[in-house]
C-alpha cells in the first residue's frame, strides 16, 4: 500500500511518519502532485497557523491537488481545519471540502485555558474510522481553534468550553482535530482503521 503524507510548511510531521512506520508501512513525505494523486491513502497532518499554511499550499498549487483526491484522505489538527471553508485564524479562506467555519475557543470560566492541550475523551463515534474504539476513550489534543458540531459531518465529538467536532467526514475525506499519532494505542487503532478504509 502506498501512503503519502502531504509535505508543506507545517510542524509535527515526523511523529505522523513514525506512527505510520510503526504500523508496518513506509510512507512517502511529498509535495509532488503525481505522487500524492497516485497514493492509496493520503495523510494531511500538521500544526501551524492557518493563513501561512494556506498561502504555502496555494503557492505550490497543492490546494488544487488536495481537492482532486479521490482516495481516502485524513486531515489531522490544522489539516482538519484547512479542509473547512474558512478559519477565524488570520481570517483565512481554506480549502472548502467541508462547508464549515473554524472558530476560536472563547473561555467560558476562569479555569478555561486556551489552547486546549492534553488528553480529552471523544464520544458519539461514527464510521469505520472508529472501529474497536470505545466511547469516551482518551486522545491527545493541542488547539486554540475548533470545528463546530454539524450533524451532517461530525463523526466524533469532544467537549472543551462547548461540544465540538473532534472528527469529521465527507465522502473520501476524514479529519481529526486530535493527534492520533500522539494518542497511544487508541490513536494507533484509528490510524490503522484509516489505512484499512
Amino acid at each position: 500500500m502506498k501512503v503519502a503524507i502531504v509535505k508543506y510548511n507545517a510542524g509535527n510531521i515526523f511523529s505522523v511518519i513514525n506512527a505510520v512506520k510503526r504500523l508496518g508501512i513506509e510512507p512517502s513525505w511529498t509535495d509532488n502532485a503525481e505522487e500524492l494523486l497516485a497514493a492509496d491513502k493520503v495523510i494531511f497532518p500538521g500544526q501551524g497557523e492557518a493563513s501561512h499554511a494556506m498561502a504555502y499550499l496555494r503557492e505550490r498549487e497543492l490546494d488544487k491537488v488536495i481537492l482532486d483526491m479521490k482516495q481516502p484522505v485524513l486531515g489531522i489538527c490544522i489539516g482538519q481545519q484547512l479542509l473547512c471553508r474558512h478559519s477565524e485564524e488570520g481570517n483565512t479562506d481554506c480549502l472548502g471540502v467541508f462547508p464549515m467555519n473554524v472558530k476560536r475557543f472563547q473561555p467560558q470560566k476562569h479555569e478555561d485555558k486556551i489552547p486546549q492541550m492534553g488528553w480529552n475523551s471523544i464520544y458519539d463515534l461514527k464510521t469505520p474510522l472508529f472501529k474497536d474504539v470505545n466511547e469516551k476513550d482518551f486522545v491527545y489534543f493541542v488547539h486554540s481553534y475548533y470545528v463546530p458540531f454539524d450533524e451532517r459531518y461530525t463523526i466524533a465529538k469532544a467537549d472543551f468550553t462547548l461540544p465540538y467536532s473532534a472528527a469529521i467526514n465527507k465522502d473520501n475525506f476524514y479529519a481529526t482535530q486530535f493527534h492520533p499519532e500522539k494518542s497511544g494505542s487508541v490513536g494507533a487503532k484509528i490510524l490503522k482503521n484509516f489505512l484499512e478504509l
